[in-house]
């Protein structure tokens, strides 16, 4: 699955001035890494954010949210898909992406 280039240039501004910022090809789509540690990621019309297991409850009681898994795999605790529902808005995309860079901040540097 590729991603949605549109969104992905939604995703970029909402981390630009981030520190330690660094895109990869990941998942069949983009992931987003600041210091290391992946903060969010973009899979064809959706989202990924790390959100952690502080907030997993609180995110999957979001509007577009679902737990993260891969194909075959159990869901990932900490991790959350957000459909085009849940981050259309660019308040709420900001929102998404804000809480991905928090976790990953507070996390140790790789």
């Amino acid at each position: 699955m590729t991603h949605d280039e549109r969104l992905a240039e939604r995703v970029r501004a909402a981390l630009a001035g981030v520190p330690g910022l660094d895109e990869k090809r990941m998942f069949g789509g983009i992931g987003f890494m600041v210091r290391g540690n992946m903060a969010c990621g973009i899979l064809g019309f959706d989202i990924i954010v790390r959100v952690g297991l502080a907030r997993d409850r609180e995110a999957l009681a979001q509007p577009g949210v679902r737990p993260f898994a891969m194909a075959g795999r159990q869901p990932m605790a900490g991790w959350v898909m957000v459909g085009p529902e849940g981050h259309d808005a660019d308040e709420a995309l900001r929102r998404w992406i804000q809480w991905g860079v928090d976790y990953a901040l507070s996390l140790p540097a790789k």
